[in-house]
């Protein structure tokens, strides 16, 4: 019977980065300033721990440039 050998591949996700290895606070001020390279914008921002959040919520901000997030109330602004 031939020996079967498992092989693991983990690749790292992208929001697990080296940039994301020390993640600031969730939610620690009320207002936000993203630019357009941050979009899709998210609350919590990718860069913000999850783990004593409110879970990630998507939110359209193109459009009035202005956007409140239902979940905690961070207000964040769009910057050109």
């Amino acid at each position: 019977m031939p020996v079967l050998q498992w092989r693991s591949t983990f690749r790292i996700p992208r929001t697990m980065t080296a940039a994301n290895a020390h993640p600031t606070q969730a939610n620690a001020e009320q207002r936000y300033v993203v630019h357009r390279g941050d979009l899709p914008l998210s609350c919590p921002l990718p860069s913000m721990a999850l783990w004593n959040s409110h879970p990630r919520v998507y939110m359209p901000i193109e459009a009035e440039h202005e956007v409140q997030c239902p979940y905690c109330g961070s207000h964040f602004v769009l910057e050109d």
